[in-house]
């Protein structure tokens, strides 16, 4: 599966992100050998499995210039990097307990040139900013998350949306979810045509949680 996956789907790009999109699969396959941030299984399927579904996020939410956004658990930069690409004028704060995991964030962010991604090694917890948005892609049950996400919303925002969390998941959520009240799902099926998004979804929860 190539990078012609994330041009069918995002039919606007410029040239820089088409450039940036495509150095990306060399960049995480050098870091990879070195420090395993991708599963070897996933490694074929790079950019429907890591960027694309990355990228469902940005079918829910279009971030307008200046808006701050968190990325929890991003492990090797997912699904930061990618967002970070499509949204330029957005500043993306990417966070993660694994040190050498924030070393590849920071390392594939430099090697394609982008500016508006900061890769910190800590727990979410200790950060003491607040966000417009916080992203995630399935780093634990969301009731936990939500625990590491409080009071990190900004009240206030300037988006199409409210600001809140944009969390991606796959499975049965319904149980998951249940003592959460606001919840919109997203499936990411409507939008991405690969079986891989038949489970998948977004879940959006605006701050009035």
């Amino acid at each position: 599966m190539s990078v012609q996956i994330i041009f069918d789907n995002f039919p606007d790009l410029s040239e820089k992100q088409k450039e940036q999109f495509t150095q990306l699969e060399a960049i995480y396959s050098y870091w990879n050998a070195q420090i395993n941030v991708i599963s070897r299984k996933d490694t074929e399927n790079f950019y429907e499995r890591h960027v694309l579904h990355s990228l469902g996020i940005a079918k829910v939410a279009s971030f307008a210039t200046n808006t701050t956004v968190l990325d929890i658990g991003t492990g090797g930069g997912f699904p930061g990097i990618p967002l970070a690409i499509l949204f330029p004028e957005t500043t993306f704060t990417l966070v993660d307990s694994i040190g050498k995991k924030i070393k590849v964030v920071n390392e594939v962010a430099l090697a394609i040139g982008l500016k508006n991604v900061t890769g910190i090694h800590a727990r979410a917890e200790e950060l003491k900013e607040s966000f417009d948005f916080i992203v995630s892609r399935a780093v634990t049950a969301m009731p936990v998350f939500l625990t590491w996400t409080k009071g990190k919303i900004k009240k206030k925002g300037h988006n199409s949306i409210p600001n809140g969390i944009l969390y991606l998941k796959g499975g049965d959520l319904s149980e998951e979810l249940s003592g959460i009240k606001g919840c919109t799902l997203f499936p990411l099926n409507i939008y991405f045509k690969a079986d891989f998004f038949d489970t998948k979804k977004v879940v959006y929860l605006p701050i009035a949680h």
